[in-house]
């Protein structure tokens, strides 16, 4: 791994926020470098304020959409709440329905199957609200490149409202109203809204229009947070303050589906991590493995007990998602070996029986092999499609949109996509890839990167230091968790190999420099093992957290890397 150094902060930024702070000068290095440089601009960053929630009618189309839902309701319309399988796309869905049901019985959900409709708006979706009675459908975290479907819709009678936030090609849909702050005529002053978010901001501005306290739509923020986690959008501006706000509500009072999901004792506080690895592959889990709205009827429930039952469902196809997963995983190293591909810039594998379901969790496990931008496909309904994992540095989006000779469809963000290929253009696109990935891709971004914040002594770490750290969060992209380097540090001779299959290293270090020592855990790293006992004095990066263990609560460094001292330079 490169060990990539954070620029400086301005030192005189630092100390002014040191003394105007009273706090730990490290503390005011890692407020400087995320561009705080007052007070006033710290207090904003360590109490997030819901009265920072940007007016919901500053959206480009809300005020349009708010006005076709009122008529929907005066009227007595069927209104359909349709999203994608995933997460973000079925805590959106549960988002709107859940508010809307509350007053208003003519409303449902849709899903479409993962495997016989495919991602996004369907025909079989706009049948099933023909067929219905429906006369208005609210798509959420899908629909923006929905051209042909939107106009299908509108020959049956149908209304869309679209919210989402996928970035849109040159021509827009053609529903009632378009709600996605990256369109470009859009003023909406946050671009980075997740799926939930934007189905947030729309029972917003409903709770507005009606004069009704915002307060009372405060706790659907669990789910907000929940997909900002799992969605990987930066956790900035607005979706800092949901996301802020969406942890408090599921620690003190989670909706019954979150609680019975979480198959964890809560005693310490909950950060972003746990919905990213604990809720959020269950909540994907059940569109993987059997239909996306298992999810949404865990998640809208109201009963703690029946959504138990729902939740032991869930674990179940979990269960079933893992052992897909490993062995996918094997026989895509394995494919990629047999054909003697481990040189390329790219990864493409194929295989027409995979489980279409976990063929993106797959690609990110590849990338932990071979990291370059990575493709894993199989065959479904006549067409081969696939799913994209990129690199840091890489857009893997701008790389697919010059492969669309290729592609009967496409659409996904900067490091994560998913597409189909008809058969006899796989090989094609599979070569065009490849050249497109090889004439466009750094060096830099073919070598995992670790980002350092800065240098840390073992002195500097104390509780005081920790405390102030824990407010930085919620940690994620745009504002990642801080990680550190000490250099010169040495086992003390108590460092072992620890787990199951004794593949993680318990580390106890002493600082050459101080004497002082700490204690760290470094995971699948037991191939550490000999430089960690050779005596060679070595440079860490890690990260700080606390250890619950035997009800004790001590600071632990959690190890991303270990590197000989000479072999460790400044980048």
């Amino acid at each position: 791994m490169q060990w990539q150094y954070k620029p400086k902060p301005d030192y005189e930024i630092v100390k002014r926020l040191q003394n105007e702070l009273n706090i730990p000068e490290k503390n005011a290095y890692l407020l400087a470098q995320r561009g705080i440089s007052n007070f006033e601009e710290a207090r904003r960053f360590f109490r997030p304020q819901l009265t920072d929630l940007h007016d919901p009618f500053l959206m480009k189309d809300m005020d349009t959409a708010i006005a076709r839902i009122e008529k929907a309701i005066k009227n007595n319309e069927k209104i359909l709440i349709y999203g994608d399988y995933d997460v973000d796309g079925t805590t959106a869905v549960s988002i709107v329905y859940s508010y809307l049901i509350d007053f208003y019985d003519k409303v449902d959900t849709y899903i479409p199957d993962r495997y016989s409709e495919g991602y996004g708006i369907s025909v079989q979706g706009i049948d099933f609200a023909a067929n219905n009675g429906f006369s208005l459908v609210i798509a959420l975290d899908c629909g923006t490149k929905a051209i042909d479907k939107v106009g299908y819709a509108q020959q049956k009678g149908i209304d869309f409202i679209i919210g989402d936030h996928h970035t849109p090609g040159e021509v827009l849909p053609s529903s009632v109203a378009f709600l996605n702050p990256k369109q470009p005529a859009c003023p909406y002053p946050y671009k980075e809204l997740s799926g939930a978010g934007i189905a947030f901001k729309l029972i917003q501005a409903l709770q507005q229009k009606m004069q009704l306290p915002l307060d009372d739509i405060m706790p659907f923020l669990d789910l907000v947070a929940v997909s900002i986690g799992a969605d990987i959008v930066p956790i900035t501006g607005e979706n800092r303050i949901m996301a802020y706000y969406g942890l408090k509500q599921i620690e003190k009072n989670p909706r019954p589906g979150l609680r019975a999901l979480s198959r964890t004792k809560q005693d310490k506080t909950l950060d972003i991590s746990d919905l990213v690895f604990t809720l959020a592959p269950r909540i994907n889990a059940a569109g993987r493995i059997k239909h996306g709205k298992e999810a949404v009827k865990l998640l809208v429930e109201k009963d703690l007990s029946i959504a138990n039952r729902f939740a032991d469902e869930i674990e179940l196809y979990n269960e079933e998602r893992r052992g897909y997963d490993q062995k996918i995983t094997v026989e895509a190293l394995q494919q990629i070996k047999d054909q003697k591909e481990e040189n390329r810039f790219s990864t493409v594998v194929f295989h027409p029986e995979w489980h279409k379901g976990v063929v993106g969790i797959v690609a990110s496990r590849l990338i932990e092999t071979y990291y370059r931008p990575t493709i894993v496909f199989t065959q479904s309904n006549g067409v081969i499609s696939g799913s994209v994992r990129s690199v840091s540095g890489f857009n893997v989006y701008d790389a697919l949109q010059a492969c669309s000779d290729h592609i009967i469809q496409f659409g996904g963000h900067k490091y994560a996509a998913g597409l189909t290929v008809a058969p006899d253009q796989f090989d094609n696109f599979k070569a065009k890839f490849e050249e497109v990935v090889k004439n466009t891709i750094t060096e830099v971004s073919m070598v995992p990167e670790i980002r350092i914040d800065t240098d840390l002594s073992f002195k500097d770490i104390n509780r005081k230091f920790f405390n102030i750290l824990k407010q930085m969060a919620p940690f994620g992209p745009g504002n990642m968790h801080p990680v550190f380097v000490t250099r010169g540090v040495n086992d003390t001779g108590y460092s072992k190999k620890v787990g199951k299959d004794q593949n993680h290293l318990k580390l106890s270090l002493r600082e050459l420099k101080s004497g002082l020592t700490m204690s760290g855990i470094a995971f699948n790293m037991a191939d550490k093992t000999g430089l960690v006992k050779s005596g060679v004095p070595l440079s860490i990066a890690y990260t700080i957290e606390e250890n619950h263990w035997n009800n004790k609560v001590s600071l632990q460094l959690r190890i991303k890397d270990i590197k000989p001292v000479y072999e460790q330079q400044e980048s």
